[in-house]
């Protein structure tokens, strides 16, 4: 048994963030109309991988209607039909299946993490939450010491893996990297190497802000990156 299995372990058991905790499951109870014969995870929805990966992805939440439903992070949302598209086409998945948690689906070299690991109301979570759940990051950056190159899905997990890293007593370059899609930022020689990507949400996706060939581009570079540091 590696170090992921007893971390996710922790991660499901959290009890943390006591009203998100009942948030969600309030909603694997009332459930939405189309996934009524569901039978709802309803609690933190743990990582995804293996302590091998070379390339971890960073989201922002579960849905509370797609990983809060499945169990499994990025699933049966269209962020994850997205996400899991790309991570196939770039060889870091074995299929595009992105619906439920027993499909088949294995990530090859990667790691998919959030920011937090509840749904939160309204898919915002507060600084508060964000704070509470940084320590399983932090767990995260420190076990998958093979990392080549991070992908921050979104500004707030680009700030939150920034901000890992200072607690971790990494001295972050200075001015601090900002945020732009597929910027690549080289935070020091024994750091992977930080690429920021839209989150593919219906706000980005639905606006023509983030599309496909864009989010290729991305999980392309990655792929890049790895072979490179071979």
């Amino acid at each position: 048994m590696d170090w992921t299995t007893k971390h996710n372990e922790r991660i499901i058991q959290c009890q943390r963030c006591p009203k998100l905790i009942a948030y969600c499951a309030r909603i694997a109870r009332e459930k939405k109309r189309e996934f009524r014969d569901w039978d709802y995870w309803g609690k933190p929805v743990p990582s995804l991988g293996s302590a091998d990966a070379r390339l971890l992805v960073i989201g922002l939440a579960p849905a509370a209607h797609g990983g809060n439903r499945t169990g499994r992070v990025f699933t049966g949302d269209s962020s994850g039909r997205w996400l899991f598209r790309a991570l196939h086409k770039a060889g870091f998945a074995n299929q595009p299946t992105w619906q439920r948690r027993d499909d088949g689906l294995q990530l090859i070299d990667c790691y998919i993490t959030a920011v937090i690991h509840c749904a939160p109301p309204g898919n915002k979570p507060t600084p508060g939450e964000i704070d509470r759940c940084r320590g399983y990051l932090l767990d995260e950056i420190r076990g998958l010491n093979q990392l080549r190159v991070v992908i921050a899905l979104g500004k707030i997990a680009f700030d939150n893996y920034l901000k890992s890293l200072k607690q971790l007593g990494v001295e972050i370059p200075k001015p601090l990297p900002k945020f732009s899609h597929d910027s690549v930022h080289e935070l020091g020689p024994d750091l992977p190497t930080l690429i920021a990507s839209y989150h593919p949400s219906r706000q980005n996706t639905n606006t023509g802000k983030l599309t496909e060939p864009m989010l290729d581009a991305v999980f392309a570079r990655a792929r890049e990156l790895i072979r490179a540091n071979r």
